[in-house]
């Protein structure tokens, strides 16, 4: 026969399930507050604060109707909100200088003739870049290279870290990020300093626009609109 001990074990155990579920709630709250209606950047950092209080409201009162889940709950809230907190702060806070050697090419209206079927890079268009939510400055440029692949290289490039920000190019003059057709070329390496970054096959350059997109807060940091050189 079971005794009382055996059976509360098992109970124990499925209690603690509620840890995680408390955990993947309280995330999903932070991307829906900061990721989706928030419109722009501060308004995020804003809306997210305000989830923060709101899900330790409602864990305060859950664990007062049902003392039994005291310490999974409060557990899954920390942990889950501790996480969320220092991600945001070391990607905030912290500057990510990068000094790469980018490619370069004369312009296509200019570019010279190669002697000797002899290839060399031009640079097909170029932006400089305009501020969005935090200060961006410096010049995007697109380098068709010898080989013909093309990449997009940013130069005196500065703006503020942040979340999750992403290089992408849009078609046309648009700026959001999210948009269809938005060609996304990967994490920004450093928020400071000249970068490089492959370009799709077949994305159409001419009138496209080079962002710089907080994916975490749907933001658009700064924009580049592309002109042919």
């Amino acid at each position: 026969m079971a005794t009382a001990s055996s059976r509360a074990a098992p109970r124990a155990g499925v209690r603690w399930f509620a840890a995680p579920v408390v955990a993947t709630a309280f995330v999903g709250g932070v991307w829906l507050t900061g990721g989706v209606i928030a419109g722009t950047f501060r308004t995020a950092m804003g809306l997210t604060a305000l989830w923060y209080l709101l899900a330790a409201a409602l864990c305060v009162a859950l664990v007062r109707r049902r003392r039994a889940l005291r310490a999974p709950v409060i557990a899954g809230y920390l942990v889950a909100a501790g996480a969320v907190a220092a991600y945001l702060a070391v990607s905030t806070l912290h500057e990510r200088v990068v000094h790469e050697h980018v490619a370069v090419g004369a312009p296509a209206s200019h570019a010279p003739t190669p002697a000797g079927g002899q290839a060399a890079n031009v640079q097909l268009a170029s932006g400089v870049f305009a501020s969005g939510e935090h200060e961006t400055t410096g010049t995007a440029h697109v380098v068709r290279l010898a080989g013909g692949r093309r990449v997009v290289t940013l130069t005196g490039f500065s703006t503020s870290p942040g979340p999750d920000l992403r290089v992408r190019v849009a078609p046309g003059g648009g700026t959001d990020g999210s948009a269809d057709g938005v060609a996304d070329l990967g994490a920004l390496k450093g928020n400071r300093g000249d970068q490089q970054y492959d370009l799709p096959a077949g994305f159409v350059v001419r009138g496209a626009t080079v962002l710089i997109w907080c994916r975490a807060f749907s933001a658009l940091f700064g924009s580049a609109a592309l002109r042919a050189s």
